[in-house]
């Protein structure tokens, strides 16, 4: 691996890039966060990003780490994510990409039926691109002027507390 894949730096088609991934809740608030180079595909940090959550309660009790539903666009639309969900009783909210739907029904009954689609559910996926607009209000996290992966992270970290700071829970 080069040095800007392990600083989460890498090419995409608009030079050197960091992706962030991010799980918001309702009120457009980061709960957790992964990093990686521009060019990695989106769908294989889905998994770790969904394993990252701890919501801690309020009295005595584990961590919540389960969402009611997963709301994600195309790039997140793979068989390994929905058997992920299926299997951890979360709904799934993801359209599924064109190529996918033709490769389905190109293989008539043996493809299965498709996942089942709720497009009301899904206008609330727009708190993703809402916290992400939070996040690169703070001028270091839209520029990343930082070298190394960790300092960037950690300026990521610092924008979502004050994010968090600003719209506490009540």
């Amino acid at each position: 691996m080069t040095s800007a894949g392990r600083e989460a730096l890498g090419r995409s088609r608009g030079g050197l890039s960091t992706k962030i991934h991010l799980v918001a809740d309702r009120r457009c608030r980061p709960i957790s966060r992964i990093l990686t180079p521009g060019q990695h595909a989106d769908c294989p940090k889905f998994i770790p990003l969904l394993k990252s959550i701890r919501i801690p309660r309020r009295g005595p009790g584990r961590p919540r780490n389960r969402p009611a539903r997963a709301m994600a666009d195309k790039a997140y639309s793979s068989r390994t994510n929905r058997r992920y969900l299926r299997k951890r009783n979360i709904k799934a909210v993801i359209p599924m990409k064109k190529d996918q739907a033709a490769n389905r029904t190109r293989l008539g009954s043996k493809g299965g039926r498709p996942p089942v689609f709720d497009r009301e559910a899904y206008k609330e996926r727009n708190t993703v691109e809402r916290c992400v607009n939070k996040l690169r209000q703070h001028r270091a996290v839209a520029t990343r002027y930082d070298k190394r992966q960790r300092i960037y992270q950690g300026t990521i970290d610092v924008a979502s507390i004050r994010i968090w700071l600003r719209d506490p829970v009540t």
